[in-house]
């Protein structure tokens, strides 16, 4: 039988100071995080909620205007703890990370180059990269025992696992400075080295960046030479941080197939990288208050007090009952085929723990519906038996 993943005591537990909530499009996991950060900092810590998805419900959920990307105190948190929430700013990390890295004639140089603006405002991999220096930014502050890192939908979720390699490696020089050895080389060779080099990168680079690609590359690389290598270095410790003792992965998953198959590649993914995984987080599950009504019964009944409202005087009353049972076999056969599709995957990863959460009657839009989604996460029963 499949283990059941205890969040209270994941959360409980003062050892575990991030926990990473990954998992496809659509299926409630910026909830999820704001849900496990809101009952966290309600059982006594100090909790900030990283959210990388541009999406606004996370804000509107705790009551808040907007996010950015300094943490705000989220106010309406019970308990002894304390809540803060964030969304992260691609461009701004960088550009404190130039800031902070840099003497201050050079970061003004470097905030002022084209290439870096465009680099900063949208280069692939940037925001996933960004989102690894803000990590290591929040924790190395050591201002919060708990770190909810709430992460872009479908497998960019895990993008920012392959961030310091792929922008690192950028940054470091393998492509920037192939850009500008031809200038630091100089003559026919360079201009050789130019037409080889040259040929297969600045073709596609030169449709992102315009005519003035490469005086604005070997600007930016003069400029940020000194700071290569720590682009790669914070990287590395905060890819180790996510490997470490005291961080937890959570990937969240509808109980549906496209959903749940995109789950099996995160777990996947996570065991290839040694990440580690706590578990599955099962969202807006279906249930029912009369499970031992079978749909075929219900389907029974239905058409009995069908056939029967058509010689009563009660037509109104049984049209309605009929309606309802209806209703009900609708809903066992989604349950139905939910726990068939849930069973699949349990056959495959018969050691993930999960915990299921039972669907809601709306969108969770405030702290009391986190609280809710909060409370299912730790265990409890939907007596509505709603939809989210």
């Amino acid at each position: 039988m499949t283990a059941r993943l205890a969040i209270d005591a994941l959360i409980d537990d003062p050892e575990t100071r991030i926990v990473v909530c990954c998992g496809s499009g659509g299926v409630g996991k910026t909830t999820t995080a704001a849900a496990i950060g809101l009952r966290a900092a309600e059982r006594g810590r100090k909790v900030v909620v990283l959210t990388i998805d541009p999406a606004r419900r996370l804000a509107q959920s705790m009551g808040l205007t907007e996010l950015d990307n300094t943490p705000r105190v989220v106010e309406g948190a019970d308990g002894g703890g304390e809540l803060q929430a964030m969304m992260l700013d691609m461009k701004r990390t960088f550009d404190e990370v130039v800031l902070a890295h840099a003497e201050p004639e050079r970061a003004k140089a470097i905030l002022a180059n084209p290439f870096y603006q465009s680099l900063s405002a949208g280069f692939a991999g940037t925001q996933e990269y960004m989102a690894m220096e803000k990590l290591g930014q929040l924790r190395a502050e050591d201002r919060w025992d708990l770190i909810v890192v709430d992460t872009p939908p479908s497998r960019s979720a895990l993008d920012f696992l392959d961030a310091p390699s792929r922008l690192g490696s950028f940054l470091d020089g393998k492509v920037i400075r192939l850009l500008t050895a031809p200038a630091k080389v100089g003559g026919r060779s360079a201009m050789k080295f130019l037409n080889v080099g040259m040929g297969l990168i600045t073709g596609t680079l030169g449709k992102i960046f315009g005519a003035q690609l490469l005086t604005d590359v070997q600007t930016f690389v003069s400029a940020m030479d000194s700071m290569f290598g720590g682009f790669r270095e914070r990287a590395d410790r905060t890819y180790q941080l996510l490997k470490a003792p005291g961080t937890a992965f959570l990937v969240v998953a509808a109980p549906e197939r496209d959903a749940l198959r995109e789950a099996a590649y995160f777990v996947d993914r996570l065991a290839a990288d040694e990440m580690p995984l706590a578990g599955l987080v099962l969202n807006r599950v279906h249930t029912t208050g009369a499970p031992q009504l079978t749909a075929e019964r219900a389907l029974a009944a239905a058409e009995a007090l069908e056939e029967n409202g058509s010689q009563s005087s009660t037509v109104a009353a049984e049209t309605l009952a009929a309606g309802l049972l209806r209703l009900h076999a609708e809903r066992v056969q989604v349950m139905s085929r939910e726990r068939r599709t849930r069973d699949r995957f349990v056959s495959v990863y018969p050691d993930v723990p999960i915990v299921e959460v039972a669907a809601l009657a709306g969108d969770v839009h405030d702290l009391d519906g986190l609280r809710t989604v909060g409370d299912l996460l730790g265990g409890a029963t939907d007596p509505s038996g709603e939809g989210r």
